[in-house]
């Protein structure tokens, strides 16, 4: 099964250039506008997408953004890294994943919401973390999902039952025990073929268990995690395998986060997932 797995990864298209280049970018603190601008300007068709959205009647611009630099000005660097992923992988995070019992843009909205979750958490670090890196990791860390979909078709009901008897200590397990692996280790194989930059893979690989993350990136793994649950318990999660994940207890080490500091970030969460699925889609689904 490991050497299906490896041949799906091959058969996903790479990201554009475009959308390589801005994921490399948010893990520079010190980007600018302007390196967005030049990004998407070399880049036709993310250029009419970025158009297109920023003018669209949900914006009721009262002139037109005619340029890029107003465009990526007026929404912002995580809206046009998101447009620039959802146009350019929507086999990865647009397609129902039928092994998860998910329907089609789930995963996109169950990411950004996580992505969201991932940054607004990371300001509460006891330590430093960037924030957009933190968002960048959190709209990629269940990318291998969309790998190993295929794979666990009609298995949700069993691993539930499974979890439920305590036969199995939680999804990934029951995957790998499936699978010889998990959407974790495939995300990160995928990540590894896209040429992601370190350490996109490595908190992809980690998400579900941070511990396991070397010392320098802990921190930032956890807010990807805490990001992840929290977009669960958020009601977006991708389908039979929501809250089927165990919380790594380690959190507390690197974060100062009271029973109502979460409920405030939840509800920051929120605010924000709605606005930008309103940006890019004009409503609250994937179109």
């Amino acid at each position: 099964m490991k050497e299906e797995i490896l041949q799906k990864i091959d058969e996903i298209p790479p990201l554009s250039q475009s959308a390589t280049q801005l994921l490399n970018l948010m893990g520079d603190p010190d980007h600018d506008v302007m390196q967005v601008t030049k990004i998407v300007e070399c880049d036709p068709a993310l250029t009419a997408r970025v158009l297109r959205v920023v003018n669209s009647a949900r914006f009721s611009l009262v002139n037109p953004a005619l340029s890029i630099a107003r465009a990526v000005s007026y929404l912002g660097d995580k809206i046009v890294l998101g447009i620039a992923l959802e146009s350019c992988a929507r086999d990865v995070f647009s397609r129902p994943l039928e092994g998860y019992e998910c329907e089609r843009g789930a995963l996109w909205a169950h990411s950004l919401r996580a992505a969201i979750a991932s940054r607004l958490v990371s300001r509460d670090a006891r330590g430093k973390i960037s924030p957009d890196l933190a968002f960048t990791g959190g709209i990629l860390h269940d990318i291998g999902k969309a790998v190993v979909s295929g794979f666990l078709k009609d298995s949700g009901p069993g691993i539930l039952e499974e979890i439920d008897a305590g036969d199995t200590g939680d999804y990934p397990a029951a995957e790998r025990d499936r699978l010889g692996s998990d959407h974790s280790v495939a995300g990160y194989r995928l990540a590894k073929s896209w040429g992601l930059p370190y350490p996109l893979p490595e908190i992809i690989r980690h998400h579900h268990r941070p511990s396991g993350a070397t010392e320098a990136i802990r921190p930032l793994v956890y807010a990807v995690h805490l990001g992840d649950i929290m977009a669960m318990l958020g009601g977006t999660g991708t389908g039979c395998d929501d809250l089927q994940y165990r919380m790594d207890g380690g959190f507390s080490d690197h974060f100062r986060i009271s029973p109502d500091g979460l409920e405030r970030i939840m509800l920051r969460v929120e605010e924000e997932f709605r606005q930008t699925m309103f940006s890019i889609f004009g409503s609250g689904e994937v179109k």
